[in-house]
């Protein structure tokens, strides 16, 4: 019994040691967790089984935020409708925005698509650029570089481990990139139809054209005028491939398919939203495989 007990007691203590993350989504969880390894405890905050802007703040999620000693989010205003009221529930000032505990990955890419002005005109758009920049495989390692400084300072008695991580995912990632980009090669100037503006770091660094998107606009369901008026627009532009996401309703995407000939193809837009994209690799291999083979 005293042997079992010494063993709880060391147990509990490295659990105890650990350095507790939340990630507002879950290929956050994946890079941070590949960075800080066994001296991080990470939860997760988004399931990538629903769209990204309306998760729902749920009470069982505070208390997590309460604990955490860093709380790393997408950014871009990803989370504006859900994650201000967990952190005014969770009471932990050193993970509001703004704060030391608080990294906004955001920072480390170069966003695309800043809105000339901001309205309800324009549809639901984000100020500061696309959020949807973890789409592109290559803005993984500046993601990974920030997450990995960023522990590196508060957790300082680390940061050789952490480093050292860095340099191996790093050397996995270039190397994965190498062989993503062949597939997507395949890619190169074909027309796509999408439903939302969820792909465009995608079909810029890959060199695809976008006909249209089924939304009107950003966050509007499409109307009866918009759909025909695309349908046209696919068939003088002999599009074959519409992108619909996992969240989105499916219903609008197969009618336009059956209209134009064009093939549906649902793209994840995260780790685990779709079967078999459980890891970062299996996510990104997933999206060449369903776009370019």
């Amino acid at each position: 019994m005293k042997k079992y007990y010494i063993l709880f007691l060391l147990l509990s203590t490295l659990a105890s040691a650990q350095f507790n993350i939340v990630t507002s989504y879950p290929y956050l969880g994946k890079i941070t967790k590949a960075i800080g390894g066994d001296k991080v405890k990470i939860k997760v905050l988004a399931s990538a089984k629903f769209d990204p802007h309306f998760i729902v703040p749920k009470p069982s999620l505070v208390p997590a935020i309460s604990r955490a000693k860093l709380l790393i989010a997408n950014g871009a205003g990803l989370e504006i409708g859900w994650l201000p009221p967990l952190l005014r529930s969770a009471h932990n000032a050193n993970v509001n925005i703004g704060a030391s505990g608080f990294l906004d990955v955001s920072r480390a890419v170069r966003l695309i698509d800043k809105p000339k002005a901001v309205s309800r005109a324009y549809g639901d758009v984000h100020p500061e650029g696309n959020p949807h920049f973890d789409i592109d495989p290559h803005n993984i390692i500046p993601i990974a570089a920030l997450i990995s400084k960023k522990l590196s300072i508060l957790d300082s008695a680390n940061k050789a481990y952490y480093k050292h991580n860095l340099s191996q995912f790093v050397s996995r990632w270039k190397k994965f990139l190498k062989s993503f980009d062949i597939t997507m090669k395949k890619c190169h100037g074909k027309n796509i139809v999408q439903y939302h503006e969820l792909y465009n770091y995608l079909i810029k660094r890959y060199k695809m054209k976008k006909v249209g998107n089924i939304e009107p606009l950003p966050g509007i369901a499409p109307s009866s005028k918009h759909t025909i008026k695309l349908i046209q627009n696919m068939k003088q532009n002999h599009v074959k491939i519409i992108l619909q996401d996992a969240y989105h309703e499916k219903r609008t995407a197969k009618f336009i398919a059956s209209k134009t000939g064009a093939k549906v193809v649902v793209i994840p837009h995260d780790v685990g939203s779709v079967s078999g994209t459980d890891t970062l690799e299996k996510f990104y291999t997933s999206i060449a495989q369903r776009l370019c083979q």
